[in-house]
């Protein structure tokens, strides 16, 4: 059955905290400067103003997104194999990835060869400031990318899902190259029983033999990429499309009120590979990831995760909801 019912969420719920999930590429820093606009003072050298920052935060982003909605639903073991730069940035990284419970960091690599890809923001008050990035646009080593291929290589049996995330633009810049994308491919094909879904910015046509979440901008790359696609289409909601089989929409569920819909794709997901790695189908597993989007949207202001309790809650709604219109 492919209706997802309050047994199928449950057994998500009560199984997840016995999962591992693996997590593959572009691991950045979210970085806030809160300023205090009442302290604004001249710089004596420019005569500029100088903004005085009062607070500091710091919070994984990215692949970090994704892991911090995993954590967040339940996941009892989420291990990502990526790699930060032997910097200030990627010291602050691994410290708010420590912090997290159930997050292994021993294949998270530091290396000087890269600089730890970093999205400052500073809040001015309320308003937020132009933003600095700090990425790498040089190829990535293939001594690192060897490295990195071998923890993945040894990693993956241990792994009962796994996400991939191409976050970074620029072709053969980040963690998922040519190379990573191929290797990704040879493990999934070796395990097809093990769920591996590929989230891209830029280049979601070039996966092949694993799931892909393409949003409705990125859809018309995908190709035939040998599983199940599932193109997310905002409050509509999952347009699946499995191999030999027509394609279907998995309704969404409108958020009422004003959104945010920051993170809102990699939270959706978490819920999917959440639901996948304890047992569900693809159509009951877009349901869940529909589910917590649509908690996840109704934070504003920050970029949201999904609990157990907020899970069931929304769930509550909507199927009230259902039963009465």
């Amino acid at each position: 059955m492919d209706t997802l019912r309050t047994a199928d969420l449950e057994l998500v719920l009560t199984t997840i905290p016995h999962r591992r999930i693996g997590l593959v590429g572009d691991l950045f820093l979210d970085r806030y400067l809160d300023i205090d606009p009442a302290r604004d003072e001249p710089s004596v050298e420019t005569g500029l103003t100088a903004y005085q920052v009062t607070g500091v935060r710091n919070y994984p982003g990215a692949l970090g997104t994704v892991l911090n909605n995993l954590v967040a639903l339940g996941v009892g073991t989420v291990h990502p194999v990526t790699f930060v730069g032997a910097d200030g940035h990627g010291d602050d990284l691994l410290r708010a990835l420590r912090r997290l419970p159930g997050v292994v960091t021993d294949d998270v690599i530091a290396t000087p060869a890269r600089m730890t890809p970093t999205y400052t923001k500073p809040m001015y008050g309320e308003r937020e400031l132009n933003r600095l990035d700090v990425k790498n646009r040089t190829p990535t080593p293939e001594a690192l990318q060897d490295e990195l291929l071998q923890r993945l290589a040894a990693r993956w049996d241990s792994f009962d899902a796994v996400i991939v995330l191409d976050q970074v633009s620029e072709p053969e810049c980040g963690v998922v190259t040519a190379r990573v994308r191929d290797r990704v491919a040879e493990l999934a094909t070796g395990t097809p029983g093990k769920f591996v879904l590929a989230d891209s910015r830029e280049l979601i046509g070039l996966f092949r033999d694993v799931c892909v979440k393409p949003n409705e901008r990125e859809g018309g790359a995908v190709g035939d990429c040998g599983r199940t696609v599932f193109l997310t289409l905002g409050e509509r909601g999952i347009q699946l499309h499995s191999p030999g089989e027509a394609k279907r929409l998995i309704p969404g569920y409108p958020a009422a009120g004003p959104v945010d819909i920051c993170g809102a794709g990699d939270s959706c997901s978490a819920g999917i590979a959440a639901a996948k790695a304890c047992g569900l189908t693809d159509a009951q597993a877009a349901t869940v990831g529909n589910l917590v989007a649509s908690v996840t949207v109704r934070q504003i202001g920050v970029t949201g995760t999904c609990t157990p309790t907020q899970l069931r809650a929304r769930w509550a709604e909507v199927t009230t909801t259902a039963v009465h219109s």
